[in-house]
């Protein structure tokens, strides 16, 4: 655990310092915010740092930052790095969302088998990973879990549960004063021609469409 640590430490800051004259910004999130990370890197070239954590695990595969809100609440202080971030856009809830099978913990098939984190777990989880990410003293913007089709390639999730977790976000963000980024509501009329068919992921145009709207919330909140 210790090497894998260390490794996401360098792979999230490199060898240098991040230039300090633009403000840094860090994403936080899953496979879908690793999507288009590359792409808000591109678009705030020049104007800002862009950093996601990611580290390397113990058969030697990158993975990305996070998962669930439970995974999210144990390593958000890796994720965070003692460093001074100006703005911190983050998300959890798509991987919260996937059924777990009790016996063995794996992701299931079965609908019938919990969540990885239930509507309530996440609502304390997420309470509790926003009050980490406010003594950091940076500027927070939630990205709502965007949606997904009803039949999925590999069915782990139940239909409409996005809407849910996001309700239950949208709550606490509200609570907390934190700028919400509507990525749900963007995506969902779009969803067909942006997302992979049968798939909680994107194409490439569906991952420069979501880029583009975390540009904007980024660059509105400078």
């Amino acid at each position: 655990m210790k090497k894998c640590i260390l490794m996401f430490a360098i792979i999230l800051f490199g060898c240098s310092e991040p230039n300090k004259e633009l403000p840094k910004i860090l994403i936080i999130g899953d496979s879908i915010s690793g999507g288009y990370f590359p792409f808000v890197q591109e678009g705030l070239k020049g104007k800002a740092k862009v950093f996601q954590p990611s580290y390397i695990d113990e058969n030697g595969k990158t993975k990305g930052c996070c998962g669930g809100t439970t995974q999210g609440l144990k390593e958000i202080d890796f994720f965070l790095h003692k460093k001074k971030w100006d703005i911190i856009h983050f998300n959890f809830g798509l991987h919260d969302i996937k059924h777990i099978d009790p016996v063995t913990g794996k992701n299931s098939k079965n609908l019938s088998h919990p969540h990885q984190a239930s509507p309530e777990e996440y609502e304390r989880n997420l309470i509790e990973i926003i009050k980490k990410l406010q003594r950091t003293g940076a500027k927070l913007i939630f990205a709502m879990t965007t949606p997904y089709p009803d039949k999925l390639g590999k069915q782990m999730r139940s239909p409409g549960m996005p809407k849910i977790y996001n309700q239950v976000a949208l709550k606490i963000m509200n609570n907390n004063q934190i700028i919400v980024n509507d990525l749900y509501s963007l995506v969902l009329p779009k969803i067909i021609e942006l997302q992979i068919p049968n798939n909680v992921h994107f194409k490439e145009n569906g991952s420069k469409f979501l880029a583009d709207l975390v540009v904007k919330s980024i660059m509105e909140s400078l």
